[in-house]
Order: structure tokens, then C-alpha cells, then sequence
């Protein structure tokens, strides 16, 4: 059996891995025993009792976080020369059409969010293979297809993040960094809750949101008391 290093042994003090914590002692924790040299990202974690398999239990949403994900978050803007000047003067990095098409299909997706109209969607529709398994494929439901580009711009680096169950049934979210006050990683990590909670089908019969956790870059996960959150959001 390998000996604990010193952090390990740290960790191990600072908290208990069978024990629920409440939401906010939970944040507190995850400050607790992250010690990674660099400014790790906080994750939050939700095992949902849904079949993804099942159109109707399929769980997607938008959320804004309040305090944002501490992330430079890079925007491309695909539109038509009318709508570039007002993608650039929100923010966006990248603006233009098919000078990004082209550069995508070469294999370039050095963007965290892909914008755009909906008159070029047929465009970048084309290129559902290389955008879609990177999480940038534009999408009505989540606003990035849109003739508001710029408030779409804005949105997205003010801290607006999409989420999704994964095939095993799981929600990951990155809700910010270990930097964040314990305050700011615990309302973020609530705003993400609630609009899982919000999602929960009509048709499910059993529980539905069946365990969280929050844990950053390299960390142990600290488990949720959900229960007690939902009594308290309710």
C-alpha cells in the first residue's frame, strides 16, 4: 500500500469522504483541500435518475452564474457583414463567416463559444462534425443562434454556460475557480441546482436528482446533503 503524501494526509484531516455537507459548508471545503499551484476550476456534479436514451428525460439548460466561471471565455461571432460590427463592439474575439468556416474545417477550434445568425446556420451546419463533439455547435435553445448577437456576445462572457446529462445520467458543470470566496463558489453552484431541479420531467417516476458533488481540479469530491438544499430552495 502507497503512503499518503503530505497533502493527501492534509485532505484527509480537513474533511470526511461519507459525510453530506451542506451547500455552503461544502464550498468551504473544496477551498480547504485544493492545493494545486495553479487557480484550479471548481466543478459541480449531479447524478439525475433520468434515461437520456428517452427524448422526454433528456436535461438541458442555460444558466447564468452570478459571479461568473473566472474564465476568458472566447466568443466567435459567424454572421454576415451587417452583424459584425455590433458582435465586435460586444466583445467578441473573433467576427466573420466564411474566412472561420474554412479555418474550422482545417481543424481550428481554438474558441470556447460559437455564435451565430440564423441565415448562415445552414453554413455551419456543415460542419456538425467537427463543432458538435466540442460542445460549440450553435444552438437556438441555448441563444447562440440569434439576430442578438451582441446581447448573445455579452451573455456568454458575463458568465452564461449550457449544461447537459451525459449518457450515464450525470450533469458537469465548471461553476468557477478555487480563488472564488467560498460565498461566490456556493451561489453559483445553487444557480446551477435550482435550474436542474426546475428540469425534472413530468413523466419520471422515482427520484430525480439523486446525489451532487463539488469538487475543483485534482481535488476529492465533498458530497451535498441535497435534501436539504431542496427544502431550503423550496
Amino acid at each position: 500500500m502507497s503512503k499518503l503524501t503530505k497533502n493527501q494526509k492534509a485532505v484527509a484531516q480537513k474533511f470526511d469522504s461519507h459525510k453530506l455537507y451542506t451547500l455552503a459548508d461544502a464550498c468551504q471545503v473544496v477551498k480547504d483541500v485544493t492545493y494545486t499551484k495553479f487557480d484550479a476550476t471548481v466543478e459541480l456534479t449531479a447524478n439525475l435518475g433520468v434515461d437520456p436514451r428517452k427524448a422526454n428525460q433528456m436535461i438541458r439548460g442555460v444558466v447564468t452564474l452570478p459571479h461568473g466561471t473566472g474564465k476568458v471565455v472566447r466568443v466567435l461571432v459567424l454572421c454576415t457583414p451587417d452583424k459584425e460590427n455590433e458582435a465586435k463592439e460586444a466583445g467578441a474575439d473573433y467576427v466573420g463567416l466564411d474566412e472561420y468556416l474554412e479555418k474550422i474545417k482545417g481543424g481550428w477550434t481554438d474558441v470556447d463559444v460559437v455564435i451565430c445568425t440564423p441565415s448562415v446556420m445552414a453554413k455551419v451546419g456543415a460542419l456538425g462534425k467537427i463543432l458538435g463533439p466540442r460542445g460549440l455547435m450553435p444552438n437556438p435553445k441555448t441563444g447562440t443562434v440569434t439576430m442578438e448577437v451582441g446581447a448573445a456576445v455579452k451573455a456568454s462572457k458575463g458568465g452564461k454556460i449550457d449544461f447537459k446529462v451525459d449518457k450515464t445520467g450525470i450533469v458537469h458543470s465548471a461553476i468557477g475557480k478555487v480563488s472564488f470566496t467560498a460565498q461566490q463558489i456556493c451561489e453559483n453552484a445553487a444557480e446551477v441546482l435550482n435550474a436542474i431541479a426546475k428540469l425534472k420531467p413530468q413523466s419520471l417516476k422515482g427520484t430525480y436528482m439523486k446525489s451532487a458533488a463539488i469538487c475543483s481540479t485534482m481535488s476529492p469530491g465533498i458530497k451535498i446533503d441535497l435534501k436539504a438544499f431542496l427544502n431550503s430552495a423550496e
